[in-house]
């Protein structure tokens, strides 16, 4: 039971997360620089630090939380996944919201899943370690199908279709910003792992395991952010864009804060959610060790659902339908795949 709670709670988080670039959308006036560093701001910064300091001892402080061990490690770690998290943005752009996600969640789930195992010793090729191994295959296997729906897709399409649907379409650019994206997000996972010393020490001191690891994230997110920041402002300079923040006024200021902070916390509820579903799957260290790849599969998931409901698929055939169908049932599979082995 514990189990499926945990599920859960993942799942509804990754649902915040796989919905956090619909209110994008709705933000008026501004250039990509100008939204992604407003909302990264909200994402990276605002709320990470309000969940830290939910885990902060009684009569304890964050810095000092923060300075039981690993926190340079995986600040730097962090940074490394901004890289990722900035051609995570642009994959969304040139790819869409369904397949730009699958294919860099995909890549993400397999080496945020297995890099921690093999840093920490993990024989992949026996018992725990296998079916560790075999679950993120089963993971690739989904992505790969979805993958090859999305060439489905590009190939039913018109190019009028394809910019009426994602304005800067542009599939192979955006494969290899999704590939690289994936790659490099696989850090967050690696982030994680590197503060596990305060995490460590929030829960011997006191506070409750849901919470226990919020501050690691807000140490991974602010390395995030100094990336993607530094990427913004360089365009903001590059593109003369820099005065769109102060040149919109009123409703239309207000209108591009609240969905900014809108996608900002739809996107932070993913690790919130994730941090506080692993406190409930400590009895099945296999799922445990497996729960980033059933965050990067739900985040598929939903974010396809999310595609179809935009209409990112509308004008494709039954075949490629079909087949996007298939991918996600496989992902579905895979959530579940290694408690079959429990």
């Amino acid at each position: 039971m514990e189990i499926l709670i945990g599920l859960l709670i993942i799942a509804v988080g990754s649902f915040g997360q796989s919905s956090s670039y619909v209110p994008i959308k709705k933000v008026r006036e501004w250039s990509w620089e100008s939204f992604w560093l407003v909302q990264g701001i909200f994402a990276w910064l605002v709320f990470p630090l309000l969940g830290a300091l939910i885990a902060v001892p009684e009569g304890g402080s964050l810095f000092t939380l923060l300075g039981e061990g690993g926190a340079l490690k995986a600040v730097v770690y962090g940074a490394l996944w901004g890289v990722g998290g900035l051609t995570f943005g642009l994959s969304m752009r040139y790819l869409g919201v369904a397949l730009g996600q699958s294919i860099s969640l995909g890549t993400c789930s397999a080496f945020g899943t297995l890099l921690p195992a093999l840093f920490a010793g993990t024989d992949l090729l026996h018992g725990q370690g296998l079916v560790l191994l075999l679950g993120v295959c089963v993971t690739l296997a989904g992505i790969a199908v979805i993958g090859y729906a999305g060439s489905l897709r590009a190939a039913d399409m018109t190019e009028e279709e394809k910019r009426a649907a994602i304005k800067d379409f542009a599939l192979t650019k955006g494969l290899a910003v999704a590939l690289l994206a994936g790659v490099m997000s696989a850090c967050f996972a690696l982030g994680l792992d590197a503060g596990a010393p305060i995490k460590a020490a929030a829960a011997a001191q006191g506070v409750d395991p849901l919470y226990a690891g919020l501050p690691v994230i807000l140490l991974v997110t602010l390395g995030g952010f100094l990336t993607n920041a530094a990427y913004c402002i360089w365009q903001n300079v590059r593109n003369r864009t820099a005065g769109e923040y102060f040149g919109v006024r009123g409703s239309v200021l207000v209108n591009n804060l609240l969905f900014c902070a809108l996608a900002g916390v739809l996107w932070y509820s993913q690790f919130f959610g994730l941090e506080m579903g692993k406190s409930f799957l400590t009895g099945s260290p296999v799922i445990l060790a497996f729960s980033w790849s059933i965050l990067m599969s739900l985040n598929v998931i939903f974010s396809n659902v999310w595609g179809i409901l935009l209409k990112e698929w509308k004008g494709c055939d039954g075949r490629t339908l079909a087949t996007l169908a298939a991918g996600l049932a496989i992902l579905l599979f895979s959530i579940f795949f290694p408690s079959l082995f429990q």
